[in-house]
């Protein structure tokens, strides 16, 4: 079973073998943690985003799924980029969520990965409760049989710190 820790910090400064990007499904970049990736990791990361497009996701990458890239300028060697649900209180979209998760630990196997950092996919722009979120994302990686050995959630601020801990403690409070 891999060992599950929280960062409060800045994802794109992750020493892992890869990142997880909360990516939208045009793999082209944009706000967020994505931005972010994409700013800092530079513009090789965009070449493989638009190669994968032209050749696999013209349509773009479906929720739920993932797909890997380099890190570029990253301290990490691979991206995993996987496009969450957009939060929906009159749809149960949380099998998504929690696909997004699975998924990317399946390609991190595939890459032969051992450690992974993921941000608190969903819980920006998208609109998913940090409480839920939290609570998906620290169940399905426990769930998720992985080669992994290392599974970081690293959150921006302290709200999300804050929540991921109590998810990770198993404390509903």
């Amino acid at each position: 079973m891999a060992e599950i820790s929280l960062v409060l910090g800045d994802i794109t400064e992750q020493r892992v073998d890869a990142v997880v990007n909360a990516a939208n499904s045009s793999l082209m970049g944009g706000g967020g943690v994505d931005g972010a990736i994409h700013r800092k990791g530079g513009p090789e990361i965009l070449a493989e985003c638009r190669e994968l497009r032209a050749s696999r996701y013209a349509g773009g990458l479906p929720t739920g799924q993932a797909v890997a890239t380099t890190a570029g300028r990253l301290p990490a060697r691979w991206v995993i980029h996987t496009v969450g649900p957009v939060y929906a209180r009159s749809e149960d979209r949380s099998h998504l969520l929690a696909s997004c998760y699975r998924e990317s630990l399946r390609v991190a196997d595939e890459l032969g990965a051992k450690s992974v950092a993921f941000p608190a996919i969903s819980t920006g722009i998208y609109g998913w409760p940090l409480d839920d979120g939290a609570r998906i994302a620290v169940e399905t990686v426990r769930e998720t049989p992985a080669e992994v050995a290392e599974i970081r959630f690293v959150l921006f601020d302290t709200t999300a710190y804050a929540h991921f801990g109590r998810a990770l403690s198993g404390s509903t409070s």
